[in-house]
């Protein structure tokens, strides 16, 4: 009889050569989380170290490396002896990063009204919001998301603060599934850009109250379809494997 066994996901991953002159577990963090969030490696799909390892051809310290910032991510699980599953998404997970990011967006936005942005920091933001909109128009979900992520990170960068993009990427890795999925969305794109843009003039003028207001209203358009979401897309919000 042939062989009907379904194929492990990792098996289909598109891995490309570590380059040694980069930190490996970094290269290893990013494969898999852009693999969980596409959804290639979908919830309850076994993610082993030693697997990963070879796929990469990394060694186990790296490897261990990327796995526990997966975890501290909430994109894998691990169970003592049964091993490390890709999480489902969890919607208390969602809300409780919904309320951090936006804590932390407002802030950025307030300071960056009272010191103001300096001008090859408007070039950069207004660069990146041209390339949204040609990302829009071509309807590449990837290249926007990629593109959506610079901004807020640029606005995070230009407070000043060491600190504050690195918690920025760090409390809103439990929204970027539910982001991505929301970008399939048709004029999805265009209206995240058109907030883009109302909280960049905002900025511009150094007007704290209009500015903090545009950016409230755009991180919360992504829980406005967190019901449709789970209803289209239940599967991805099934409970992950538990210990017996």
């Amino acid at each position: 009889m042939p062989d009907t066994a379904p194929q492990d996901p990792l098996d289909r991953l598109d891995v490309p050569p570590v380059d040694p002159a980069r930190p490996v577990a970094d290269q290893i963090h990013a494969g898999l989380k852009s693999a969980i969030l596409r959804g290639l490696l979908p919830p309850g799909c076994l993610v082993s170290e030693t697997e990963v390892g070879q796929r990469f051809g990394a060694s186990r310290t790296p490897v261990r490396d990327a796995f526990t910032r997966l975890r501290e991510d909430g994109l894998i699980v691990t169970w003592p002896s049964r091993g490390s599953y890709v999480a489902a998404i969890s919607e208390g997970a969602i809300l409780q990063a919904q309320f951090l990011r936006e804590a932390l967006e407002l802030a950025h936005v307030a300071r960056l009204c009272e010191i103001g942005l300096a001008p090859d920091i408007q070039a950069a933001l207004a660069d990146n919001l041209r390339a949204q909109a040609e990302a829009a128009t071509g309807r590449d979900t990837d290249r926007f998301q990629s593109l959506d992520d610079a901004f807020h990170a640029g606005l995070a960068r230009a407070t000043g603060f060491d600190r504050a993009e690195t918690l920025l990427v760090r409390e809103k890795s439990a929204l970027d599934r539910l982001r991505i999925l929301s970008l399939a969305e048709k004029s999805h794109m265009a209206r995240l850009l058109d907030d883009h843009g109302a909280i960049l003039s905002a900025i511009l003028d150094r007007d704290a109250d209009r500015a903090g207001a545009a950016m409230r209203a755009h991180l919360r358009v992504v829980l406005t379809t967190l019901a449709d979401l789970k209803t289209r897309h239940a599967t991805l919000f099934d409970d992950p494997p538990r210990s017996n």
